[in-house]
């Protein structure tokens, strides 16, 4: 057995070719070489982020640290970080005696050459083993990786454990993205007995930021918060088509009388007011200044990215004779586009694609500028807008919101309001945005998709941007001899005192070219078996004027740049109107709002009955919004269960 063997062991050896140290020493250099220009080891001096040799290694480490979050790989990269440093301990205690005994120039390093035997490679390779990985890498990790402070923070700071490098428990954790967002509302308008309170005195509304925030959370598979459904704003989202007006007057009121659909004992007033449309081709020059939220929250795809396409689309909007500035804030504030013309389109575009999320939001410091731009833009007869982008985190620099407003407020009064767009979710600053939109005159909008972009800014951009009628206020007084009972379905916010009507120095609401704008209540007559509050035992009857009128609408309105405001007068009479598509649509629109909300005061009416008032009442739909309702509201139905 043991011949058969050295045979095959002859044969093998005869097989081998003779050892070649010519062969071998080229393949050595040649591997050497490859290895070197791999791991980036060129003569010359390379870039480094810390000078000294003990920061590089303790900055690669605390990046490697930080960019880690698996228990296991923490423990393992500790022990090998605790082991290194034990073994390089005596060449750390030469460098801190001379510093600069060791040169960053890599040319004075040794190099390795040629290899002619095993044992010159054998010398040669430690000290090259060493040099990369415990100095460069530090570096490569450190550009590779660059962790969101808000999604990697400290041990301590996660609530995590430590207890020591080596022997302690390590638990990490990412912390997760807390939700910021805060809501303008406030609770649902009670019932109230006429009799007791006989009149309601609101300012309209016209945005509709509430409805776009509302599809966004159903969207992503969630109800929206009760706060924020703003009934008024889903109601007001929609187009209609009620009666022109006619002659000079801006806008024309009509009421509609009808049955209550989740209530048989009831009735629905429903008021819908109509602006007026102007030739867009008579309009004058505008000078837009967009005042653009760059701070670190906005770095979300749904955020600043749809921000630059929206903005694309409104350019194309726009006539030659109009003006565009950008100005941006995130930390501090600077204008980055100075005023260009319209046609400049390209420039426009260049300026605006440059733009990069990072840093704090500085945002008082950025609406003080952008007032500025505005200002040394307007000229007589223009109109002049500022138009603030923004998810409303505003942390730095509003150390006073009234003092804000009220600076707000005075802009308003020189001719430059401010209408707000808000992007994304997760801290979508709502209140704020709607704070500053009404102090500003201007609308609160809130962009989810592009097509909402669409929708907001170029579909609807004449009456954002051009108002008829400033100041805009409605009062009903409803007559305690037909109506029992009655409340204002949304316009919580929207609220004014009863003196407020006559005062010309109460702001409101305005109404831009081509709105329209839907007020609803519902009334209880008397003698109805829908009433909810018994008779007072010491209350006195009386049987006013006018006892067939349900109630009576007043609005107030003033001209643009007018200062006295304007009276309309109208009687609501039982069976008034004509009962469309369009005031059965808006009634399914109130009743999914409602819904939305809890639902309070719609009796067994439910989802279904909302989808099936909505399909019935879809009419035309030019633009699919009526269509996309349905499709929420089965989506709300869905998750309320």
């Amino acid at each position: 057995m043991s011949d058969e063997l050295d045979d095959l062991k002859t044969l093998m050896d005869a097989a081998m070719p003779a050892p070649d140290a010519k062969r071998r020493s080229e393949n050595l250099d040649m591997a050497q070489k490859s290895f070197a220009q791999i791991q980036g080891s060129r003569v010359g001096t390379r870039p480094t982020v810390e000078r000294g040799f003990l920061a590089r290694v303790t900055e690669g480490a605390k990046s490697m640290l930080n960019a880690l979050s698996h228990r296991g790989a923490l423990a393992a990269t500790t022990a090998v970080a605790a082991v290194a440093l034990v073994m390089i301990v005596p060449q750390t205690r030469d460098i801190m005696v001379n510093p600069t005994s060791r040169s960053e120039n890599r040319a004075a390093a040794p190099q390795v050459s040629a290899l002619s035997s095993e044992t010159d490679l054998a010398d040669e390779l430690p000290e090259v083993a060493l040099e990369e990985p415990v100095v460069e890498a530090p570096l490569a990790v450190e550009e590779a990786i660059a962790p969101s402070s808000k999604r990697v923070q400290g041990f301590a700071a996660q609530g995590g454990t430590t207890a020591g490098l080596l022997g302690g428990v390590v638990e990490p954790s990412i912390a997760p993205e807390q939700n910021t967002e805060a809501f303008s509302n406030g609770e649902t308008n009670p019932l109230k007995v006429t009799a007791e309170d006989p009149v309601s005195t609101f300012s309209i509304d016209v945005d509709t930021a509430s409805y776009s925030i509302v599809r966004s959370s159903l969207m992503s598979g969630h109800l929206p918060p009760k706060d924020a459904v703003r009934v008024e704003e889903m109601v007001n989202y929609f187009p209609y088509s009620y009666p022109a007006p006619e002659g000079d007057v801006p806008f024309r009121p009509t009421i509609t009388v009808t049955p209550t659909p989740w209530n048989e004992g009831t009735q629905l007033v429903h008021i819908g007011i109509q602006g007026a449309m102007p030739e867009i081709d008579d309009r004058p020059p505008l000078n837009l200044v967009f005042l653009i939220d760059t701070s670190g929250s906005m770095q979300d795809a749904n955020k600043l990215p749809l921000l630059k396409q929206s903005f694309r689309l409104l350019l194309s909007e726009l006539l030659p004779a109009d003006q565009v500035s950008i100005v941006t804030y995130a930390g501090s504030a600077g204008q980055v586009l100075e005023p260009t013309s319209a046609s400049e389109r390209t420039k426009i575009l260049s300026a605006l694609e440059q733009l990069e999320a990072g840093g704090s939001t500085a945002g008082q410091a950025g609406l003080q500028q952008a007032y500025q731009v505005a200002e040394g833009m307007a000229s007589d007869g223009e109109v002049t807008r500022v138009i603030l982008a923004t998810d409303g985190d505003f942390n730095v620099g509003l150390s006073d919101p009234d003092a804000l407003e009220d600076f707000i407020a005075k802009k308003r009064d020189s001719g430059t309001f401010l209408s707000v767009l808000g992007f994304g979710r997760g801290n979508l600053d709502d209140a704020t945005m709607q704070a500053l939109a009404q102090h500003g005159n201007g609308q609160a909008a809130y962009i989810d998709t592009l097509g909402e972009a669409r929708k907001v800014l170029v579909d609807q951009l004449t009456g954002a941007l051009f108002p008829i009628a400033n100041d805009v206020k409605i009062q009903v007084e409803f007559n305690p001899a037909q109506i029992a009972e009655y409340r204002l379905i949304g316009y919580e916010t929207r609220a004014l005192r009863r003196e407020d009507f006559s005062n010309d120095k109460v702001d409101a609401g305005d109404i831009g070219a081509g709105h329209s704008v839907t007020a609803i209540y519902e009334v209880t007559p008397v003698g109805s078996d829908a009433i909810r509050n018994g008779p007072l035992r010491y209350a006195t009857e009386t049987a006013p004027e006018g006892s067939e009128e349900l109630g009576y609408l007043k609005l107030r309105y003033k001209s643009p740049g007018a200062t006295d405001s304007q009276l309309i007068e109208q009687p609501i009479l039982l069976g008034q109107g004509v009962s469309n598509d369009d005031v059965r649509f808006s009634y399914a629109i109130a009743g999914f709002g409602q819904l939305l909300r809890g639902g309070e005061y719609l009796g067994e009416w439910s989802y279904d009955d909302a989808i099936a008032l909505a399909n019935e009442s879809k009419g035309t739909d030019p633009f699919g919004y009526r269509a996309e309702a349905v499709t929420l509201m089965r989506l709300a139905e869905t998750l309320s269960q």
